[in-house]
């Protein structure tokens, strides 16, 4: 019996202390909740924005100017957290959040001498201090303390470190590690050595007094005692040697004696993508598609171009990749220089691009029979209706290959493809593409589409002339790297007619330059903007020069201001020359794509009374040329044939080949002359 009642008070004992247990444990969590650790120092952070290979390429404060970059500890060498936990809290890995032999150290030490000796602060007591800054007293230790334990069990040891990592003060205005490693090293924190990183450990204890650049000596002094005396014992004998060489090659040297500026490439781009979706390791990196190298030459470009322009003018480019889409290299402008809207990004301002979107023009007319590269136009004048579009240069050049007219920019063909093909339908592919066209209020599309009456962005200029270079594939710029299958887009034009374009472009750089670029420039009316779009078999590039305010710069056209500045800009990338193919040599091989094709006349195309010379490319000779069911003479071996029009009238003129397959066309002869 008496064992029984022991028994049953041994289970209500055990019943009571669990009881207890939960009951303690419930208060603390109650307790948490009411007072949850103030963790808006550690979100309220700057964002570090790299390439496409991790490669800072420009760093954003946090608010009220702080350098106050995020970093995990997953992010940073090993060294460097292994020399803050030896230097630091050697029992950080196993205490609660408060090490009570630490604690126990400190008081003894302090009775004994009757003042402070040595303090009892973990990382974890840190970090609630770096979150939560109070005053140095006894009930604020007592706090921290509290803070601690509620930080490990929040966030654990690894997200103890996060916080120590990102708040720790480096001197002035620069907080964590990866601000500190920028400033002082001009190099990611994931790349610092082991010299470094004990710097980094060694700043936070006293921040303004052991400041490199006001005091280098003491700086020293500090890092080479977290190194011998304490960080050093953590490492491996090998880390430990390769850091007492790092330390002394260069005598103090180790040590910066200047801050450096933060880095600050693409600005543009890095506040525009800064706000959006985020990609890389954490919350505070953003990774783009940009490689930091050609951002960095494309920017010395732009510099150079700027110093010889007049006041207020200001240039802008945009560098992609020919098949992802994905931006290499982007100015949007002279960053921060007021009198030029340095802080407007002119990639994506509206503009009115002239002649530049000829290339698509051209392509849509032969992808659907209007015309070819050899096809004989008429560059004479001529009415559409109210309007006499003129030349540039003010002249006419006469009878002229499309493939010419492309060539040299010719408006009044142009504007006769434009009005074959229809103002509406090329309209809709700019919109396909990715350039929704401007347009004047309460108006249309029109035939001053051809010569340049849309309003339209660099970026989007540059993704229509991609799409030239690439097969005729749609496809927008993108400025975040692409993911898998980030190539698959669909296409707006068959790649017969886009290569044709695109080998017609193909020529030599006026002033020098690499070969094997396809280009086209522009220049708005008035030479408000002058642009320059080119490609090769790898990059689609544009150059846009101009005032913001949009007065004209006077003397600046696309051929004479923009295009030097491409041929520069390609002149920094790896030549991927491709191969010209102009005038006839363009018609065959769009021949040989594309199947029997009629080039001329194209379907309902307005001819004269004279003598014609039918052309036709593709299909298996011999050809029959036919004109409403009636053979004309000659075809055979040859793929055209010359017919005289008997007078006025409507007529379908038909080409035959050896296996039976056909292509016609309706035209009319008489009335206003067209492309011919």
């Amino acid at each position: 019996m008496p064992a029984l009642l022991r028994g049953r008070r041994w289970a209500r004992g055990l019943l009571g202390l669990a009881g207890g247990i939960v009951a303690l444990a419930g208060a603390l969590l109650a307790l948490d909740r009411a007072l949850p650790p103030d963790l808006s120092r550690l979100e309220a952070v700057g964002r570090v924005v790299v390439d496409r290979e991790g490669r800072v390429l420009s760093a954003l404060p946090a608010p009220g100017g702080v350098w106050r970059l995020p970093v995990s500890a997953e992010e940073v060498p090993r060294a460097l957290v292994d020399l803050l936990v030896a230097a630091e809290d050697r029992r950080f890995r196993w205490h609660p959040g408060v090490d009570p032999l630490a604690v126990a150290r400190a008081a003894l030490g302090g009775l004994r001498a009757g003042r402070v000796v040595s303090g009892a602060s973990t990382i974890s007591m840190q970090a609630a201090r770096l979150l939560e800054p109070r005053p140095r007293t006894l009930r604020s230790k007592a706090i921290e303390a509290a803070r601690a334990v509620q930080l490990e069990w929040r966030l654990g040891k690894a997200g103890v470190l996060r916080a120590w990592l990102t708040l720790a003060p480096m001197g002035g205005n620069l907080e964590g590690v990866r601000a500190g490693s920028l400033a002082w090293f001009g190099r990611p924190v994931e790349r610092v050595g082991v010299a470094e990183a004990a710097l980094l450990v060694a700043v936070p204890r006293r921040p303004e007094a052991l400041r490199p650049d006001r005091h280098p000596a003491a700086a020293l002094a500090a890092r080479d005692a977290v190194l011998r005396r304490r960080g050093a014992a953590a490492l491996p004998v090998a880390e430990r040697e390769a850091a007492r060489a790092e330390a002394g090659r260069a005598g103090d040297g180790a040590v910066p004696w200047a801050r450096r500026a933060m880095p600050g490439l693409a600005p543009h781009l890095a506040r525009e993508v800064a706000g959006g979706p985020m990609a890389g390791a954490s919350a505070g990196v953003v990774r783009t598609s940009l490689d930091a190298g050609l951002q960095r030459g494309v920017e010395g470009v732009a510099a150079a171009v700027l110093a010889g322009l007049p006041a207020r003018g200001s240039v802008a480019v945009v560098v992609a990749d020919l098949r992802t889409r994905e931006v290499r290299a982007l100015v949007g402008g002279d960053w921060l220089a007021e009198g030029r809207a340095g802080a407007m990004d002119l990639t994506r301002a509206v503009r009115s691009p002239g002649s530049a979107l000829k290339p698509l023009l051209y392509a849509m007319a032969f992808d659907r029979g209007l015309a070819a590269p050899g096809t004989v136009m008429e560059d004479l004048p001529r009415h559409f209706g109210d309007w006499a579009p003129e030349n540039y240069a003010r002249g006419f050049s006469g009878r002229v290959t499309a493939a010419e007219a492309l060539r040299g920019s010719l408006n009044l063909p142009a504007v006769a493809l434009m009005e074959a093909l229809g103002p509406l339908r090329f309209a809709s592919a700019l919109k396909a593409l990715g350039a929704v066209p401007r347009l004047p209020p309460g108006t249309g599309p029109a035939l001053p589409l051809a010569l340049g009456g849309v309003g339209i962005t660099l970026r989007e200029l540059v993704g229509v002339t991609a799409a030239i270079g690439d097969r005729g594939r749609a496809g927008a710029l993108r400025v975040l790297p692409a993911g898998p299958g980030g190539e698959g887009a669909a296409p707006v034009l068959r790649a017969g007619a886009a290569e044709a374009v695109a080998g017609i472009l193909v020529q030599g750089f006026p002033g020098g330059g690499p070969a094997g670029v396809a280009w086209k420039t522009g220049t708005s009316w008035g030479g408000r903007d002058a642009w320059a779009v080119g490609f090769d078999a790898r990059h689609v590039a544009g150059v846009w020069v101009g005032r913001p305010d949009g007065t004209a710069i006077p003397g600046a056209t696309g051929r004479g201001t923009a295009l030097p500045v491409l041929a520069r800009v390609f002149a920094l990338l790896p030549p991927a020359p491709r191969p010209g193919e102009a005038g006839e040599r363009a018609v065959a091989r769009a021949g040989v794509v594309d199947g029997l094709r009629l080039l001329f006349p194209p379907a309902g195309a307005v001819i004269g009374e004279g003598a014609v010379t039918i052309r036709a490319v593709g299909g298996q000779r011999p050809l029959v040329f036919l004109v409403d069911g009636v053979p004309v003479a000659a075809g055979g071996a040859r793929r055209e044939a010359g017919w005289v029009p008997p007078g006025p009238g409507f007529y379908r003129v038909t080409v035959v080949d050896a296996a039976g397959a056909a292509a016609s066309a309706p035209v009319r002869v008489g009335g206003v002359p067209g492309v011919e």
